[in-house]
């Protein structure tokens, strides 16, 4: 089965954008409600899920560096790394570590699994 994304290259667009400007020619993401509701969850954790699914959203899975996840969210590698570390705590995402030098492969989950979304501790 193709997936999707190749399907609708065969579509003829019947939708135009008036005033595309630079901002919508990049793209745009959609964050699920419940990433955007939760109160548990960090600002930085919705933001990485949020850039993950930028990434990875024409794939089953992305595999950005943590240099460049960082680099694009304007925060240090080990900040970032503390909000992967989150989501994947909250069975938001699984990561694959492929070894020494090689990207992880991010799986993101939209349906939640086992701990409940996004809790964190307050201490």
């Amino acid at each position: 089965m193709e997936h999707i994304s190749a399907a609708l290259k065969n579509i003829e667009r019947t939708i135009r954008f008036d005033g595309a400007d630079a901002v919508s020619a990049q793209g745009f993401t959609q964050v699920p409600n419940f990433i955007l509701k939760n109160p548990n969850m960090s600002l930085g954790a919705k933001v990485t899920y949020a850039m993950l699914i930028s990434y990875g959203w024409h794939n089953d899975f992305c595999f950005p560096g943590q240099d460049r996840l960082a680099a694009d969210m304007g925060m240090s590698r080990s900040r970032t790394t503390e909000f992967v570390t989150e989501l994947e705590e909250a069975n938001l995402i699984s990561i694959q570590r492929r070894g020494q030098g090689k990207t992880n492969i991010y799986t993101i989950h939209f349906r939640v699994r086992g701990k409940q979304a996004g809790k964190r501790s307050t201490a």
